[in-house]
């Protein structure tokens, strides 16, 4: 029997846009035709190969729903993360055209990866800030394709996930601040150091970047439809965060099935719940302090403000959750105790089952979120054990 004590609250959001069509305004800033030109390029990659997508039957019969399916990243590019898709993505659209302005040529990802243009690409630098995956991404397309990184991290992010970073060639400057701060520090060094920020969160003065990073997202969703084969999720739960993933999942499923999308349910750890506390608002709000939460990707207080346009509309419930059931679950998916396949799970990836889990296991919660017997849950797992360490101190703590 799966057990849980996690504590959940939930938030309605009445701008909703339910059994409505992606509205165009928002194609300027996500659309299927960017979308397919993205997967186009990024299926060229080498290592490039989809990731699986499980069919929990035994946890889904367990708490009482129809299908419980999870997208398993952890194998994705070889850098234990979805992350891998965006960031690099969107350092290849930043060197392509580094490349186009200063030869008047058009680079293929083949020319970037030969170093054809190492002679003055050497000397571009990208940087952002980072819980650790983006980062890593980043990082990995910086060398991929040839130039330099500087990688800010904040004060909490794990020594494991700041090696792993500096393994592909970046400078890795660790703030003392928290996730924000952080983000504040890469922009303000870039401005002076003429570097690319090549953010994952989008903010005023900022907004073009972040667009390709969440495009490369959006070759994840393009497998997962694919490997759906035609069944249509009930309910979607996304991991928060600044909203970016959030919003490449809202948007790309919206305009895929139209009236017909799930129900989109983002889910945050209770210290850092910017988009609910921006969905009570109904307008982006941040929220101070230290952050601090065991899911490190999720530490994050400022709201995307890109993504926010489409979360806005098009999120169904905002619901947060607290850390009693992280460890639990990294553990349940690690098992393979109901008979479904070993899945190893990082702290971040395994929110959007502690919140389907919870909610599965109240009343109230499962009446606010419609979940029952027949509903089809789509999950997102969005990395594997980035740090090994720290994954193992977990599962060893239980």
């Amino acid at each position: 029997m799966i057990t849980n004590n996690s504590r959940l609250s939930h938030f309605a959001n009445p701008r909703a846009s339910k059994k409505s069509h992606y509205p165009k305004v928002l194609e300027a800033i996500f659309s299927m035709a960017d979308a397919d030109k993205t997967y186009a390029e990024i299926s060229t990659w080498p290592g490039y190969e989809a990731t699986e997508l499980h069919d929990l039957k035994g946890i889904s019969e367990q708490i009482g729903v129809a299908r419980l399916w999870y997208k398993d990243e952890a194998q994705r590019f070889g850098l234990g993360s979805f992350k891998a898709l965006g960031g690099a993505y969107a350092v290849f659209i930043q060197l392509k055209r580094a490349v186009e302005e200063h030869t008047g040529e058009t680079a293929s990802v083949q020319d970037l990866i030969d170093k054809r243009y190492a002679g003055f690409l050497a000397d571009v630098v990208v940087s952002c800030a980072t819980d650790g995956n983006h980062g890593r991404s980043v990082a990995w397309g910086a060398q991929l394709f040839g130039c330099q990184s500087v990688i800010y991290i904040h004060r909490d992010v794990s020594l494991g996930r700041e090696k792993a970073i500096a393994a592909y060639g970046a400078e890795v400057v660790r703030s003392s601040g928290n996730y924000d701060a952080s983000v504040r520090q890469a922009a303000a060094a870039a401005k002076a150091f003429d570097r690319i920020v090549v953010s994952d969160t989008s903010y005023a003065g900022y907004m073009e970047i972040p667009k390709f990073v969440t495009l490369g997202y959006t070759v994840m969703l393009k497998e997962i439809v694919e490997q759906l084969n035609e069944e249509i999720p009930t309910h979607v739960f996304i991991q928060g965060g600044v909203g970016g993933l959030a919003s490449a999942v809202c948007g790309y499923l919206w305009q895929y099935w139209g009236a017909r999308r799930p129900r989109m349910i983002v889910v945050e750890a209770e210290a850092a719940n910017c988009l609910q506390e921006s969905a009570r608002a109904g307008m982006p709000v941040a929220v101070e302090g230290d952050l601090q939460t065991l899911m490190a990707g999720l530490a994050c207080g400022e709201v995307s403000l890109l993504a926010w346009e489409i979360l806005s509309v098009g999120i169904d419930d905002f619901v947060t959750l607290d850390e009693n059931s992280v460890a639990p679950c990294m553990r349940l998916l690690a098992s393979g105790d109901y008979g479904d396949t070993t899945i190893v799970a990082g702290e971040s990836a395994v929110a959007g089952m502690a919140a389907v889990i919870a909610a599965c296991h109240s009343d109230e919660m499962s009446q606010k979120l419609g979940l029952d017997s027949q509903s089809r849950v789509l999950l997102i797992g969005t990395e594997g054990a980035t740090d090994p360490e720290l994954y193992q101190s977990i599962l060893d703590s239980l």
